[in-house]
C-alpha cells in the first residue's frame, strides 16, 4: 500500500528550503519553482516540482496526488516555472492513463524520494502505471508564452 501524503511541518520546511534553493538557481537540475494563483485567493503559491523530460517533450508529474499545486493548476491551465533567473509560463494539460503511465513508470525511476507514494516499483510493467494514474496525475507541458523573464520575488507558500 502507498503512503499517504500529508504536509507536514517537516515538509513544509523543506518545501522552504526547497524554494530559496531553486531560487538561487540550485538543486538537482530538472527541479523548478511552480507557482499557481490559488483558485478560490487568486494569491500566488509556490511549490518545487520536478520535471520528466525527454526528446524535447517535459511532463510535470503530482506524486503526492491531487494536492493544491494539482487543484490550481487544473483550474487555472497554466504554472510559471522558474529556476534561478529564468520564469517561464507554461500551458498544461492533463494525459489519460494510457499516455500518462510511461512517464509516471519513467518518474519512479529517475526521483528515488517519491517512491513510497507509489504502489507500483521503478521495474514494474508500465501497465502497473497506468493503474496508478487517477491517483498521480500527469500533465503535458507546453509553451505558453514566449515570454522569458528574469525570475520575479514572490513569496509565495507550499500548495
Amino acid at each position: 500500500m502507498a503512503a499517504a501524503y500529508r504536509l507536514t511541518p517537516v515538509r513544509r520546511l523543506a518545501n522552504a528550503v526547497g524554494r530559496g534553493l531553486v531560487r538561487l538557481g540550485l538543486g538537482p537540475a530538472r527541479t523548478y519553482l511552480l507557482t499557481v494563483p490559488g483558485r478560490r485567493s487568486g494569491q500566488a503559491r509556490s511549490t518545487p516540482v520536478t520535471l520528466v523530460e525527454s526528446e524535447g517533450q517535459r511532463w510535470l508529474v503530482a506524486p503526492y496526488g491531487p494536492v493544491g499545486w494539482v487543484r490550481n493548476a487544473r483550474v487555472a491551465g497554466r504554472v510559471t516555472l522558474s529556476r534561478g533567473r529564468r520564469t517561464e509560463t507554461v500551458a498544461l494539460a492533463e494525459l489519460d492513463a494510457r499516455d500518462a503511465a510511461p512517464i509516471l513508470q519513467r518518474y519512479a525511476r529517475e526521483v528515488p524520494i517519491t517512491r513510497p507514494f507509489f504502489d507500483a516499483g521503478p521495474d514494474s510493467p508500465v501497465e502497473a502505471f497506468a493503474a496508478e494514474a487517477a491517483r498521480h496525475p500527469v500533465f503535458r507541458i507546453s509553451p505558453g508564452s514566449a515570454e522569458r523573464e528574469p525570475m520575479r520575488a514572490s513569496p509565495g507558500r507550499s500548495a
